[in-house]
This record gives C-alpha cells, structure tokens and sequence, in this order.
C-alpha cells in the first residue's frame, strides 16, 4: 500500500499536528513540500488539494482532506486498531463527546491566544514590521484565562484534558505551544500554572512529539 501524502512542510503548525497523529499510529507517509516562496501553495494544483490555498493537504489514494483535525480524526479513525491509546475515545459516545468539546476549546479559545503571539513574534518581524505590543499583551490576558481553566480542569482529572490518559485534545495543543514556549513570556505564564506545566511536560515525553519536535526544527526526529 501506497504511503499518505501530507502536503506542507514540518515547520508549519497545522502540518505538524497532522505528522504527529501520523506519528501516534505508526502510519507510513511521505511529506511533500509546498513552496510559500514561489507561491505554490495558490496555484491550481494547490488549490484542487485544499481550495483555501493554505497548508497541510492530505491525500491517501483517491481521497483529498485539508483541516488538520478532521486529517487527524481520519488517520485515528482508520489506524484504530493500531491507535492503543485510543486518541479520540470513539468506544464510548460520552468519552468522545468530551474529546470533541476540548478539541474545540483548543481550536476556538487557546490557539487563537497562542497564534497572535507567534505572528507578532516570529512572523511580523520576519517581514521587515515591528510587534504589536498590545495584540501581544492582549493576546497574553487571554491565554492567561484560558490556563487557569485548564488548571482547574486538569486537577479534576489528575492528569489530561480529556480525561485520566492523553487524547487527540492534548495532542493538537502541541504545535503553537512548541514554539510559544521559545519566546520569553513562557516563563512566566505556564510558571503560574503547575498543573498546566506537568501536563506538558508529559506530552514532551511521547516519543511521536519528540520526533515532530526535531522536524520542527529542521532535523530527522
């Protein structure tokens, strides 16, 4: 059987959550490369793939997919035999459901937080602009909310978002917070939340986000 293709490259975020969940399941897969210089990613070829012009797409034989979590519910969907930490709960409609709700706290309440802080940090500079320091504290207050839910929440679980073992909702936190956590504000904002802080600290010891991590930046993993 021919291995999926994830088109994009590791570095992008969206792209990386896609390889990571490839990763969990032991997936074979081949990245091919889009190049934002040359604009390939709005040309017609793109385009057919994912018709927003953005990246990752994901192709497996005849089938076309972009989204990064609805590739992911696709790859775990089908490696379910071989998903043993069973990613999105799908035996038990209730477990699920409650994957799905963090799922969207993730995509709807920290990304957004995360990301406005990424593109005045790493993007707006490397376009020649100067950060927004208040898009960046404003961004900041929000995320700092948004922790203090997952504190309390992750108390009451001991240990994960979704529940007592890690799902696909901790999992998508994975790409933005890996390079939130290279900026200065790191510190001082998952500092001040303990269970936040071990709760990360346990997705770092998951040999597919080790892997990811070192493609992120350019490595092999």
């Amino acid at each position: 059987m021919s291995p999926v293709k994830v088109f994009g490259s590791a570095p992008f975020t969206n792209v990386a959550r896609v390889l990571l969940c490839l990763e969990e399941v032991g997936a074979d897969y081949e990245i091919v490369d889009v190049d934002f210089g040359d604009r390939e990613h709005k040309g017609p070829d793109h385009l057919a793939r994912n018709p927003f012009g953005q990246v990752p797409a994901f192709q497996d034989g005849d089938l076309m997919l972009f989204e990064s979590r609805a590739i992911c519910r696709y790859i775990l969907r089908k490696h379910r035999a071989t998903d043993e930490a069973n990613l999105l709960r799908e035996g038990d409609p209730s477990e699920s459901a409650v994957v799905d709700a963090w799922l969207d706290v993730e995509a709807l309440r920290y990304e957004p937080s995360v990301h406005a802080v990424f593109v005045q940090r790493r993007v707006v500079p490397a376009l020649g602009g100067k950060p927004d320091e208040r898009v960046i504290a404003e961004s900041i207050a929000r995320l700092r909310e948004t922790l203090a839910v997952y504190e309390a929440r992750l108390e009451a679980t001991r240990g994960y978002l979704a529940g007592g073992e890690v799902s696909l909702a901790d999992l998508s936190h994975f790409p933005y917070t890996r390079y939130f956590m290279e900026m200065p504000y790191a510190v001082p904002v998952f500092g001040a939340y303990p269970r936040v802080t071990a709760w990360w600290e346990r997705l770092l010891t998951r040999p597919s986000v080790r892997k990811v991590a070192a493609m992120m930046s350019g490595g092999e993993g």
